[in-house]
């Protein structure tokens, strides 16, 4: 079937026509993530015949993915996000070049990656990431669409489009906190609204057409319908280059380990669990061989730690462990790993694994009766 044919309603728009439709065929745009927000973003660009599309995602497939991901079907649990994705492109338009990148995004892939793309998109629910993508994007000069989903609130904006206000203009405190899916809980029809509205923004953006969400930011409601549309400026801050993105991300690289890797260290006595929230910060997390010192406390009090333990450093959401991990790098600590997701993702690896011994001591006592 050729191509006019497939794209016909559109091209009879006259915003579009055949015109605009090349422009959708030659334009190359990178998703960030291929969860509930890319789930959605993703079908609408193939469709529309975005030239080239790259996904981004080293997620596993999970049963409880497949509530809001309807791109995904129950056969394909335990399967790569990415690739499922690039099938699922290629099954619904085959005109459409594809690339599954099955890698996490980082400091050392994400210069590489953007130069590639003319558009990249913030599909995913970590707000660390939120942070490296658009300080790439202003690294390579390219725009970011972004969305972000709190129970049956959704957000969406455009960063960095043709020099408009960034992310961190709207957002500027890294170490702000905000829960993910998994823990605040969503409704999949409210991730799939907010990721058409992002695949809304791409698409025009391309086109040249419509007005974008640039130093405006779109709140929606599901919940009772309600919409909002805020104004925000850009701020004065230091112009971040790619030898400022260089210094930032790849300088002194911090190795990030899942609270799940470091579970057989708990009761190892040259390990240590190095708390850097502040006191005040919920969930409460109590293992053994735990220390609590507050990131701005911390150059202070570092004699309070062992050059030659192993310490593993975990926040809130992973960012302020990172930056506790380099400081402590530069005082000349060897065996530094940070915990993925802080303190809201061990939260959750802790409830499975008392779970899991709860049941196994049960069923101990059982077999024991």
């Amino acid at each position: 079937m050729s191509g006019t044919a497939r794209y016909n309603r559109q091209i009879l728009l006259p915003e579009i026509g055949e015109a605009g439709q090349q422009k959708l065929l030659e334009s190359k745009v990178l998703v960030i993530g291929s969860g509930g927000l890319g789930a959605a973003i993703l079908p609408y660009l193939a469709a529309a015949g975005v030239g080239e599309i790259g996904i981004v995602d080293d997620d596993l497939i999970e049963i409880s993915n497949l509530q809001r991901q309807v791109i995904y079907k129950t056969d394909a649990i335990g399967k790569s996000k990415a690739k499922q994705a690039k099938a699922m492109i290629s099954d619904l338009n085959p005109l459409v070049k594809v690339k599954s990148i099955s890698e996490k995004l980082s400091g050392k892939n994400a210069i590489s990656l953007f130069e590639k793309y003319d558009i990249i998109v913030d599909a995913t629910d970590n707000i660390a990431i939120k942070y490296l993508i658009n300080d790439a994007c202003l690294a390579t000069e390219k725009p970011m669409v972004y969305g972000s989903i709190f129970r049956f609130q959704g957000q969406v904006s455009v960063f960095n489009y043709q020099n408009g206000p960034t992310y961190r203009c709207l957002y500027p405190d890294e170490n702000s906190n905000a829960a993910n899916c998994e823990d605040a809980g969503v409704l999949g029809v409210s991730v799939g609204i907010i990721g058409m509205f992002q695949a809304n923004e791409i698409l025009k953006m391309i086109l040249g057409i419509g007005k974008v969400l640039s130093g405006k930011i779109l709140v929606y409601n599901t919940l009772n319908n309600e919409q909002q549309k805020y104004d925000f400026e850009k701020s004065n801050f230091e112009a971040i280059t790619r030898e400022a993105f260089e210094e930032k991300y790849n300088k002194c690289e911090v190795e990030e380990i899942n609270f799940e890797a470091a579970l057989n260290e708990i009761d190892t006595e040259g390990a240590l669990f190095l708390d850097v929230r502040n006191t005040d910060e919920s969930p409460k997390i109590s293992i053994k061989n735990q220390i609590q010192i507050p990131l701005m406390h911390l150059e202070k009090e570092i004699e309070k730690l062992d050059k030659n333990q192993k310490i593993y450093v975990f926040c809130q959401s992973g960012i302020r462990s990172k930056i506790a991990a380099e400081l402590l790098q530069k005082h000349r600590f060897k065996n530094i790993k940070s915990i993925a997701g802080g303190a809201l993702a061990m939260k959750n690896v802790l409830s499975k694994k008392n779970s899991y011994d709860s049941s196994e001591n049960e069923l101990s006592r059982q077999l024991t009766n």
